[in-house]
């Protein structure tokens, strides 16, 4: 069900409020920041968020070990369109669930570049691939370690698909992480939204006219999710964000290309916020949390 205008605002108002009125820190800060967000849905949410999640197999072709991943995950890679992409780009492509996705499903003449900021989760990200694919997929796959809020100073509209899994505040490990939960503190939703629009905004600079880019998170804050999204729009007159009918067509054909080694009957379903999508574990069978938005770029009008 589509969330009211009204609704998000007072959403986000409740949390700039918190955020300006007193220093909120750890679990009890933690506690009342997405109580102000969620309301009366926050304690099954959290509930929800508190179990193990329920990850589902893999198997990118016969032979192939399984991997693990969350539904929502799925649902959101498989969003992307690649029909006729030659050229496509992981920007934040570790562990490589998503990456598998992408691969599997991309055209017999495409290549996909996987890049990883961190060296250590840029190796597992390689085992991961040279375990679950075939060796014919392998080979259009390319790897990259660097910061991808800065690919965009070396080449410009180079891919015709993008996927933008962005490092996030994830809740989830948060709850379940006493460290984690101690250190939290709004400071660090800003922080990282900052670094979410860097990368959104290189990959935006990245992408083709006419190209598609699926920005993703797995954070439950609207500052992360809808916040940055909205953000790109305004920036970027051309950016347009693909419709609610246009997101269920593109899966439906998703689903399709994946059928053959995803249960597409246990992918969940979403929930349409002002701008974009989620999945909450609360109300999907702990799938989740997903936040997603795609982004179809504009053909410039002197090409």
């Amino acid at each position: 069900m589509k969330k009211s205008k009204s609704a998000g605002e007072a959403q986000n108002k409740n949390a700039a409020s918190l955020r300006a009125g007193q220093k909120l820190r750890g679990a009890d800060g933690f506690e009342e920041y997405y109580s102000s967000l969620y309301g009366g849905r926050w304690p099954a949410l959290k509930a929800a968020l508190l179990k193990e999640s329920k990850p589902l197999p893999l198997v990118c072709f016969d032979g192939a070990p399984q991997y693990f991943l969350d539904a929502a995950s799925v649902l959101a890679a498989i969003t992307l369109p690649l029909q006729g992409a030659k050229n496509i780009l992981d920007m934040c492509a570790a562990p490589g669930g998503k990456s598998l996705v992408l691969a599997s499903r991309m055209d017999s003449d495409a290549s996909l570049l996987c890049n990883e900021r961190s060296f250590e989760r840029g190796q597992r990200l390689r085992r991961v691939i040279a375990e679950h694919l075939p060796q014919d997929v392998q080979s259009r796959v390319q790897f990259l370690c660097g910061d991808g809020a800065v690919m965009c100073k070396k080449q410009e509209a180079v891919y015709d698909a993008i996927l933008l899994d962005a490092p996030c505040s994830s809740e989830r490990h948060v709850l379940n992480d006493p460290k984690y939960l101690a250190d939290w503190s709004p400071a660090r939703v800003k922080s990282l939204a900052m670094q979410q629009w860097a990368l959104l905004s290189s990959a935006y600079r990245l992408l083709k006219n006419g190209g598609f880019l699926l920005y993703s998170t797995c954070a439950l804050d609207p500052t992360e999710n809808a916040g940055v999204a909205a953000r790109l729009i305004k920036k970027f007159p051309q950016a347009r964000a693909v419709s609610l009918e246009e997101v269920l067509a593109l899966q439906e054909t998703g689903k399709k290309e994946i059928g053959g080694f995803f249960d597409v009957a246990a992918l969940p379903k979403f929930e349409a916020q002002e701008l974009g999508f989620s999945i909450l574990p609360d109300a999907q069978d702990g799938a989740g949390p997903i936040y997603f938005c795609l982004f179809n770029k504009g053909m410039d009008k002197n090409s």
